[in-house]
C-alpha cells in the first residue's frame, strides 16, 4: 500500500515564499513522475506542475516563472516552491502520483489528503 502525506502549507502574506513536501512510503516502493495539483474553493483542480521520472518538469499557467518541482529520490519525496505567492494561489495543494489510466507510470493513481495554502495580508 503506497501513503502519501504532504506538508507545509501555511498562512503566508502575498510576497511570500513556500516549499510543499510529499513524502511518499509503501513497500518496496520507489518515486519517479509525479503532480502538484490544486484546489480553490469553489473551484476545479488544476495541474500546478508535474515531474517525470527522467526530470522534465511542466508548470501551470498561472505559476509559470515562480515554481519549481524536484524530488529526492533518496527520501522518496516530491517538493513544490512557489515564490511570490499571490492571494490567488490559495488552495488546497495536492500530491499526485499519476496511473497508468493517465499516461503514469504507476499501476494505480494515487493521491494524497491535501495540505492548505492561504495567501493573505
Amino acid at each position: 500500500q503506497v501513503h502519501i502525506v504532504e506538508s507545509g502549507g501555511d498562512l503566508v502574506q502575498p510576497g511570500g515564499s513556500l516549499r510543499l513536501s510529499c513524502a511518499v512510503s509503501g513497500n518496496n516502493f520507489s518515486i519517479s513522475a509525479a503532480d502538484w495539483y490544486r484546489q480553490a474553493p469553489g473551484g476545479q483542480r488544476e495541474l500546478v506542475a508535474a515531474i517525470s521520472g527522467g526530470g522534465a518538469t511542466v508548470y501551470g499557467h498561472s505559476v509559470k516563472g515562480r515554481a519549481t518541482i524536484s524530488r529526492d529520490n533518496a527520501k522518496n519525496t516530491v517538493y513544490l516552491q512557489i515564490d511570490n505567492l499571490k492571494v490567488d494561489d490559495t488552495a488546497v495543494y495536492y500530491c499526485n502520483l499519476p496511473g497508468a489510466s493517465k499516461g503514469g507510470p504507476y499501476e494505480h493513481d494515487y493521491w494524497g489528503q491535501g495540505t492548505q495554502v492561504t495567501v493573505s495580508s
